[in-house]
């Protein structure tokens, strides 16, 4: 008696409602967990993801899932392709293409999924990174900036081959050309990259002089970036296409741009806040001015009020950085008072302060009264304690005597 089969839904652990995104991320967890590569001389974890290939390689065919939502396991034996399709991990890898990266995220696992020699495709130029400097004013504004960029580009000797002009590259002999080779897993075939072409499927026996063989070159390009405002260094701008040249002609890869800010002479940045450190003096703290107050695109008079105290924060509101793809918000300018004591003065400057604190003693605050008060009481009572030994020892000598 044949051994029945697990409703799909069940395999998978999903509703029988569920979306097509559903079914791809509950088959991936599953692939991921039962993948022969994990789980080495494990035939039951074989037999789990050949079942959840199964099952995601019905309920993600749209023909397939219906025809199973109306008879069962029944309604797919006798369909084209309806048993199961895997043969190997890259067919996997192909039936998830093109479903939110999961294909490429198997292929960074497992060691397929993207290889040109199975999709017919020429590879992907790769990513390139850079960094662009900023000042505050251009952080605020937006800016239009040329910077220089690093790429590899198409060796223009070889035209991308690799071997020597006249001469051509050779298919592998080790894979036959395939760039992968075949091991078995249990009933499962799974291919590798082949270690004697790299997965190129072919060799290079006359490398070109220029490139070495690489079929690429460093060049260096300049591109104009259009910055936004508002833009911070946790940030990242994507320029497509701008990265470096695929040497068979695929795609070029991209260019991300992670930004910098330059270190401003007055601000420090906190968010979207600027900090402003302002040096005062006593008799400005005392007494109260107007400052003259740097901003990004200029300068202001802000009213400092009599009696500031060090450390105070004034805020000047909306005169920050803007907020990303938001410039009508502004984070704001913290203005933090130091006040500062000169190491020298002159001669009247220093009649003046003695003056002055010859007045602080006579007409002194209530909170300094009350701190010379508390002094004074407490050096009485140590007088105090010091006569009551005294005596007390005076008097002991007394009844000895």
């Amino acid at each position: 008696m044949a051994e029945s089969k697990r409703d799909y839904y069940e395999v998978l652990g999903i509703e029988r409602n569920a979306s097509k995104h559903d079914i791809a991320a509950a088959y991936r967890k599953l692939a991921l967990k039962y993948h022969p590569d994990r789980n080495p001389g494990d035939e039951e974890a074989v037999a789990k993801f050949k079942e959840a290939s199964e099952a995601f390689d019905v309920l993600n065919n749209d023909d397939k899932r219906a025809a199973y939502d109306r008879y069962g396991h029944q309604g797919v034996n006798g369909m084209p392709g309806g048993g199961p399709q895997f043969n190997d991990i890259n067919d996997i890898f192909e039936a998830f293409s093109g479903m939110g990266g999961f294909g490429d995220i198997f292929g960074d696992i497992f060691g397929g999924g993207r290889r040109s020699s199975r999709s017919g495709r020429p590879a992907r130029g790769e990513d390139i990174r850079c960094v662009v400097d900023l000042d505050l004013r251009e952080v605020a504004r937006g800016v239009q900036k040329k910077i220089r960029i690093r790429r590899k580009e198409v060796c223009s000797n070889c035209q991308g081959s690799g071997a020597k002009p006249g001469t051509a590259p050779e298919p592998c002999t080790y894979c036959g050309g395939r760039g992968v080779v075949m091991q078995g897993a249990g009933f499962i075939r799974m291919q590798t990259t082949c270690p004697s072409c790299h997965g190129a499927g072919k060799v290079i026996r006359q490398p070109c002089t220029v490139c070495r063989g690489s079929g690429l070159f460093d060049d260096t390009k300049e591109v104009e970036v259009n910055i936004p405002a508002g833009i911070d260094e946790r940030n990242q701008l994507r320029l497509v296409g701008e990265g470096s040249r695929s040497p068979k002609g695929g795609e070029p890869g991209d260019c991300y741009l992670n930004v910098r800010f330059k270190e401003h002479p007055v601000f420090q940045v906190d968010e979207k806040d600027l900090i402003c450190k302002v040096p005062i003096t006593y008799s400005q703290a005392a007494l109260g001015t107007t400052l003259d107050v740097p901003l990004l695109d200029g300068h202001q008079d802000f009213k400092l009020p009599a009696g500031t105290q060090h450390g105070d924060i004034f805020r000047i509101k909306g005169k920050g950085l803007p907020h990303l793809n938001r410039p009508e918000r502004c984070g704001d300018i913290l203005l933090v008072v130091n006040i500062e004591v000169p190491r020298t003065i002159t001669a009247e400057q220093e009649k003046l302060l003695r003056q002055l604190a010859e007045l602080e003693q006579v007409n002194v605050t209530p909170q300094r009264k009350g701190f010379f008060k508390r002094i004074k009481d407490y050096l009485q009572s140590i007088a105090e304690d010091r006569t009551d030994d005294s005596e007390a020892n005076d008097k002991e000598k007394e009844s000895k005597d």
